[in-house]
């Protein structure tokens, strides 16, 4: 076995080492950790030297690694924690408005960046992210509203996050911790307090670009509920679609579309490769030693993922557009350096290089749902040989069109077969409608209302059309879930059996004989037919 082949070995090593660690119930030392990084360091070399060190001692480092790494960040993430005697007090704190506020019925929630704290006068050492509300107090109290990117100075009220410990509900003390949020806390605002006063605008951050975009959408577009679909797909507002729009989507089961998803990402890289290409083609006519300087693949390639990681930036880096930069890259360079992989490295990495951006990433729904999608549709047609005629054969327009048609009806079906157990068992809940209402909306939304809604902001006026877009799209969703049937709900069902169910599902989609595929329906039964005690 060569070196490069047991060095694979680390990707699997390192997402088991992540996945041990976030099982841990206590924290260890940071010493502690940093003695698994050295370890993993020692094992890593002793493989690289010894030719007899296999598959399994590379995997063991990248354990090893893993569970340091992720351990290491959770212990430094812990210093962080507010110190107790200072929950409950007034604290006058200065510092940046980190993301987009999203705005209630009662006011304003946001994420602020701590510069400098004091009490009465004395510094005191606060989280570096809080979470704060703001809530307003009528007409009278509807100041200046917080906006991504200003700097303020303010009061606030804090203490340590906390959560419901309702099985299988929404852990928010969780989700506070994967974002990096040490406490929470709101802002005094009352007759008694002392006014928050804003120091600096927004400047020309990242973030205070996503609120203008933002802002400017929601100014055009008359009705809020398509104005909201067209931010999130946008900057990533997913805050801008209403409760009732979200449980619209996940009962039809497009409620993947509705946020930036490796799709649309993979179709903004695709555009910019070609526009790159043709504005590097038309530059090479007058100055040619542009060609030679730099050749036209590596122009388009590199310029294509450049503004494809610009694109996930700014609509949020979430999960689905970590993993699909992050194999665009991959896939890209292995091309200019005239190599190809097969799928299951490209996979792989991509997977460990999320953890390592994020491994609190690993504990989230969006993450499994991606990644499994990918590999199924990889692991069912590798070679994209639905998609590619044989040889010698010349397909007409039309016949290409119906074999297009039919892999993205093939490619929808696997999908929703291979996820449906995930998705019971990450929401307790199926949709029915969805493979009917994706036919349609995967091609509507990604074809039609995203490109609408991002050249948008360079030409405002295509907002108005991919807001009629939106609106037909609830028009074909809102008849789909007047079903009764429209939707599934489960109890969320036992570890085993959900594991086994995943399994069943994949089972049933891969390409194997139908004797063997049909026993995933055996593995699906306990699932469906479990009732809990």
């Amino acid at each position: 076995m060569t070196l490069a082949a047991r060095l694979l070995a680390l990707w699997p090593g390192w997402v088991l080492g992540v996945a041990l660690q976030l099982q841990q119930a206590v924290l260890w030392s940071a010493g502690a950790y940093a003695a698994l990084l050295a370890a993993a360091l020692v094992q890593l070399v002793l493989c690289v030297v010894s030719r007899r060190l296999g598959w399994s001692a590379v995997l063991l480092a990248g354990v090893l690694a893993g569970g340091g790494f992720t351990g290491l960040r959770a212990a430094q993430f812990a210093t962080q924690a507010l110190d107790p005697p200072l929950q409950g007090l007034d604290i006058e704190v200065s510092g940046q408005v980190a993301e987009l506020p999203q705005r209630g019925a009662d006011g304003w929630r946001f994420v602020f960046e701590v510069d400098h704290a004091q009490r009465l006068g004395q510094a005191v050492a606060l989280p570096e992210r809080l979470q704060l509300g703001w809530y307003l107090r009528g007409a009278a109290d509807a100041g200046p509203a917080p906006r991504a990117g200003e700097r303020w100075r303010m009061t606030v009220r804090l203490r340590s996050p906390h959560g419901h410990a309702n099985p299988h509900g929404f852990d928010r003390e969780r989700w506070l911790w994967e974002n990096g949020i040490a406490a929470t806390g709101y802002v005094r605002n009352g007759p008694r307090d002392p006014a928050p006063q804003r120091l600096e605008p927004a400047g020309w951050g990242l973030e205070a670009a996503r609120q203008a975009v933002s802002e400017r959408i929601r100014t055009r577009v008359a009705d809020p509920r398509s104005a909201g679909v067209l931010a999130a797909l946008v900057v990533g507002d997913q805050s801008a679609i209403d409760s009732s729009d979200w449980a619209l989507f996940r009962t039809t089961g497009v409620a993947h579309l509705m946020s930036i998803s490796g799709l649309h990402v993979t179709l903004f890289a695709w555009l910019a490769t070609r526009l790159i290409g043709a504005l590097w083609r038309r530059l090479a006519r007058p100055w040619p030693r542009l060609l030679l300087a730099v050749p036209l693949p590596l122009a388009a390639g590199l310029g294509g993922v450049l503004l494809a990681t610009l694109y996930a930036l700014f609509s949020g880096w979430g999960v689905p557009s970590q993993r699909t930069v992050l194999m665009l890259g991959l896939v890209v360079g292995l091309r200019l350096l005239g190599r190809q992989w097969p799928w299951p490295p490209l996979w792989g990495l991509a997977m460990a290089a999320v953890l390592a951006l994020d491994p609190w990433a690993l504990l989230q729904p969006g993450f499994w749902l991606s990644f499994v999608a990918v590999g199924i549709l990889f692991a069912t047609d590798p070679a994209g040989r639905e998609a590619r005629p044989a040889a010698g054969e010349a397909l007409s327009r039309g016949r290409r069109l119906l074999r297009a048609a039919w892999g993205q009806w093939r490619e929808q079906v696997v999908v929703t077969v291979a996820l449906a157990p995930l998705s019971l068992l990450l929401f307790g809940q199926l949709s029915v409608v969805g493979l009917v209402a994706n036919l349609l909306a995967i091609p509507w939304v990604t074809l039609l209302v995203t490109p609408l809604a991002l050249l948008g902001v360079a030409l405002p006026w295509l907002w108005d059309l991919a807001a009629l877009a939106v609106q037909a799209l609830h028009a074909w969703l809102g008849g789909l879930a007047q079903f009764a049937w429209a939707a599934v709900f489960r109890p969320i069902p036992p570890l085993p059996l959900a594991v086994l169910a995943a399994l069943g599902g994949v089972l049933l989609v891969l390409r194997l004989p139908w004797t063997l595929r049909s026993a995933g329906l055996l593995l699906l039964w306990p699932v469906f037919a479990w009732q809990p005690a």
